[in-house]
C-alpha cells in the first residue's frame, strides 16, 4: 500500500477508471479501495482482447461501481464524468500489431472515442483532473538515448500515431478550455491482472506465460534489444501523483526505469519459474520487424523533478510477484472467453 502523503488528497473523493477492468486501471482501483474512503468508479466496455477481465476486481468488486459500456456515447459518457474529482482514462487499444491489421478499429478506439470523452467532459465537468495514458512507442526508433520528452516524435505503427493525437487532444483542451490534463508516456508496464492469452499486447506478459509453462521462449534478433520495464505498482503511483499535483497539468511526462536486454529478462524468468529455454536466433516475422524499435529507455528525470516520482521495485522483486499471481490464478487468464463476459451498457 502506497503511504505517499501527497496522496491523502484522494481521501474523500469520487474517481472514475476508464479502461478500468482492464491492467493498470484494476491494479489503480486496487490501490484506490486500499487507501480507504475513495468513492470508486469503474467503466470498460470488455471487448474482447483487450484485456478487461471482470476478475481482476474480484477481491474488491462490492467496493466498486462497474459499468459495462463504451466511451464513444458521448451523451452516456457525461453521465459517467459528472460528479467525478479525478478521471484516470486508461480506455483504448495497447496493441501495436492489431492497430496495423485493424486501423479503422484503432482509429476509434484510441482517437474518436477520446475525442467525445473529453467533450462529455467539458460539457458536463470542465473542472475535473483528467490524467491520460499514452506510450513511449510515440518516440519511435530512438535517435538517443535514454529518451526524454524533448526527442521528435516518429511514431512506427498506427496506434502510435493515435496515440500521439489523443495526448493533443488532452493538451488542447488544457489550453482552450483550461482542462486540468496531464499526459503520462508509459514504458513496458508489467506485473499482475495482465492480458496473458495471446502476445500482441505485451511481450513480458508472454514471456512470463511461456515461463510458467515451460515452453521455449522466442527471443527475436537474438534478444540483444534493451528496454527499460515498470512494475504495474510503480505505474499507480505515478498516475496517482500525476493526478493530485497541479505543476503537472498540460504536461506529458516518461515514465523509464533501468534498461536491461530481452535476453537477460528471459533468463530471469526462467531462473524463478526454474522452468522454460529460450530460443535465441529466431528471425523477426515481417508485421513485427516493420514497427521493431531496436533499444530503448526513457529518462524519467522530468517526472521524477516535477511530481516526485521514480520507479522502485526491482526488476527480480517485480518478477517474483508477477509469476506468484499468476501461478496462483492462471485459469483466469490463460484462456479468457470474451464472448462470457458482460455486454456493453449494464451496470454491476
Amino acid at each position: 500500500m502506497l503511504s505517499h502523503k501527497k496522496l491523502s488528497a484522494y481521501s474523500g473523493s469520487s474517481v472514475l477508471i476508464t479502461g478500468g477492468l482492464g491492467f493498470i486501471g484494476s491494479n489503480l482501483a486496487r490501490q484506490l479501495v486500499e487507501m480507504g474512503d475513495v468513492n470508486i468508479s469503474i467503466v470498460d466496455s470488455l471487448r474482447p482482447d483487450q484485456g478487461g477481465n471482470l476478475f481482476n476486481i474480484s477481491s474488491f468488486e462490492d467496493k466498486v461501481k462497474v459499468t459495462i459500456a463504451d466511451i464513444t456515447d458521448e451523451s452516456l459518457a457525461g453521465d459517467l464524468v459528472s460528479g467525478a474529482d479525478f478521471i484516470f482514462n486508461l480506455a483504448g487499444s495497447v496493441s501495436h500489431v492489431n492497430s496495423m491489421l485493424q486501423p479503422q478499429s484503432d482509429l476509434a478506439l484510441n482517437c474518436s472515442a477520446q475525442l467525445n470523452f473529453l467533450e462529455a467532459c467539458r460539457k458536463s465537468n470542465p473542472h475535473v483532473k483528467i490524467v491520460f495514458s499514452s506510450t513511449r512507442q510515440v518516440y519511435g526508433r530512438p535517435i538517443y538515448l535514454p529518451v526524454d520528452e524533448g526527442h521528435r516524435l516518429s511514431p512506427p505503427d498506427i496506434n502510435a500515431v493515435h496515440k500521439i493525437t489523443a495526448e493533443n487532444y488532452h493538451l488542447l483542451y488544457h489550453r482552450l478550455y483550461g482542462m486540468r490534463t496531464v499526459c503520462l508516456r508509459l514504458t513496458n508496464t508489467y506485473g499482475p491482472r495482465q492480458l496473458m492469452n495471446h502476445d500482441r499486447q505485451s511481450f513480458i506478459a508472454w514471456f512470463t506465460r511461456q515461463a510458467i509453462d515451460g515452453e521455449a521462449i522466442e527471443l527475436y534478433g537474438g534478444g540483444r534489444q534493451r528496454r527499460d520495464l515498470n512494475y504495474v505498482d510503480d505505474v499507480v503511483e505515478a498516475l496517482l501523483l500525476a493526478g493530485v499535483s497541479e505543476s503537472a497539468e498540460g504536461e506529458i511526462f516518461n515514465l523509464g526505469g533501468e534498461p536491461v536486454t530481452l535476453a537477460e529478462i528471459v533468463d530471469e524468468l526462467i531462473a524463478i519459474t526454474n522452468c522454460g529455454s529460450t530460443v535465441h536466433q529466431m528471425p523477426f516475422p515481417p508485421e513485427r520487424l516493420l514497427i521493431d524499435i531496436g533499444n530503448f529507455y526513457s529518462s524519467y528525470m522530468k517526472i521524477e523533478s516535477v511530481i516526485g516520482w521514480k520507479p522502485s521495485t526491482s526488476l527480480s522483486v517485480g518478477l517474483a510477484q508477477t509469476i506468484d499471481f499468476y501461478k496462483k490464478y492462471r485459469s483466469h487468464y490463460w484462456n479468457v472467453n470474451a464472448d462470457s463476459l458482460p455486454r456493453p451498457q449494464a451496470t454491476i
